[in-house]
């Protein structure tokens, strides 16, 4: 995805009041279903409507999506992103909170390179019995059937997966 935005458009920017959804995208590098998305999701305030029902926004809108993406880049979710938001909208300083969804993020971060760790000795202890052991008769695989290394948590497996899914 495309997130700079070159300087001469941004000055071409500052001379409109107004932008249509494609040209958000493009300014942005943010497509359309996202930007769409993310008016559902309460992250930019509904735009106005032309007559015949194209999305107009206003040049602000380019400046909200870069603050989106720099959050995201900093791990937050969209909904922390939201919330952020609303404080804001609603007079006051978000900072605080933003302290503490970091520091709580980085708790978590902590946690689980631990977990990590401890799953990446436990992993490469039973490679080294295995590569000793050479093949063990099971129902399909003797070295995996013998081995008892605890599954490294959900929210670590998932971490990823639910990364992926806030993009989009």
């Amino acid at each position: 995805m495309r997130t700079a935005v070159k300087l001469s458009q941004l000055t071409n920017v500052g001379h409109r009041s107004s932008l249509k959804i494609g040209e958000v995208s493009k300014l942005s590098g943010i497509g359309i279903e996202a930007l769409r998305f993310y008016e559902r999701s309460g992250l930019l305030g509904r735009p106005a409507r032309t007559a015949s029902g194209y999305r107009i926004y206003d040049a602000n809108v380019v400046d909200r999506l870069a603050f989106i993406k720099r959050a995201q880049v900093l791990g937050f979710t969209l909904d922390e992103i939201k919330q952020i938001i609303a404080e804001k909208q609603s007079g006051q300083s978000p900072c605080a909170e933003v302290r503490e969804i970091v520091r709580q993020r980085l708790q978590e971060l902590d946690e689980r390179m631990k977990e990590m760790k401890r799953y990446r000795r436990e992993l490469g202890a039973a490679l080294a019995g295995w590569d000793k052991a050479g093949a063990i008769d099971g129902d399909i695989c003797g070295l995996i059937e013998g081995t008892h290394i605890e599954p490294v948590p959900s929210a670590t497996r998932g971490m990823r997966k639910k990364a992926v899914k806030e993009k989009r």
